[in-house]
């Protein structure tokens, strides 16, 4: 009798683990863009009569309008005239509308020759990246404490997958221009560059911080600071 109630209360207790474990996990699946609950949800910034969905107010679906999820554009070349040699035109929710609650949004990525996308993050996304011209070196790296470096070189028509959260990277190792075309799983996916996150914040991070978290001196860490 003791031992079927053991059995039981074990029983029990291994339910309930599951149950929270399950809980959690869903509570986790849905903090990032959650599957819309209707056919679609055009962005409107005006919320009269408007229902407010995933950050942003839905426009009222009898408006609705087939340019409301349209872009056009991603066929002119960005100018790649700054100090990274690259620029990013994305596509989010901002400028089409009609991704609202989707999920997805897009960018078109030009790299100068020798030009680089640095080391960057997008905190609400995955990232696939096509390769259309040129070649490139891309790589991202694994979480602590591996901090595993994963790289590629990609030729046109090759396709690289950067995995959430993790710090990546694109670099232009040929002497003609290149282009990829990006697509993440956000319709907001927020970007944070790393030397422009660490040495550029507004107030500046302390440089006595900056100096034993990166092993330099700590005039090296003004020195940067000034240039971000």
């Amino acid at each position: 009798m003791v031992g079927d109630s053991t059995l039981t209360m074990k029983q029990t207790v291994s339910f309930l683990v599951v149950v929270a474990v399950m809980a959690l996990a869903s509570s986790l699946a849905s903090a990032y863009d959650p599957s819309p609950l209707q056919d679609f949800c055009v962005a409107i910034d005006e919320p009269k009569n408007a229902v407010f969905v995933n950050g942003k107010f839905c426009k009222n679906p009898n408006l609705t309008v087939p340019v409301d999820f349209l872009f056009q554009g991603l066929n002119i070349p960005g100018n790649t005239d700054n100090l990274v040699g690259s620029n990013v035109t994305l596509v989010n929710v901002d400028l089409l509308p009609g991704l609202n609650t989707l999920g997805i949004s897009i960018a078109r990525i030009d790299y100068a020759p020798y030009g680089e996308n640095p080391p960057h993050i997008h905190p609400r996304a995955s990232e696939i990246l096509t390769v259309l011209e040129g070649t490139l070196y891309v790589g991202f790296v694994t979480s602590n404490p591996e901090n595993r470096l994963f790289f590629k070189v990609l030729n046109k028509g090759d396709v690289f997958v950067f995995p959430f959260g993790l710090i990546h990277f694109q670099f232009n190792i040929g002497h003609t221009p290149a282009v990829a075309i990006a697509a993440l799983t956000s319709q907001n996916p927020g970007v944070i560059t790393i030397a422009n996150a660490t040495f550029g914040s507004n107030p500046p991070i302390n440089p006595v911080v900056l100096a034993k978290a990166f092993q330099l001196d700590k005039k090296v860490v003004e020195h940067l600071q000034a240039i971000f």
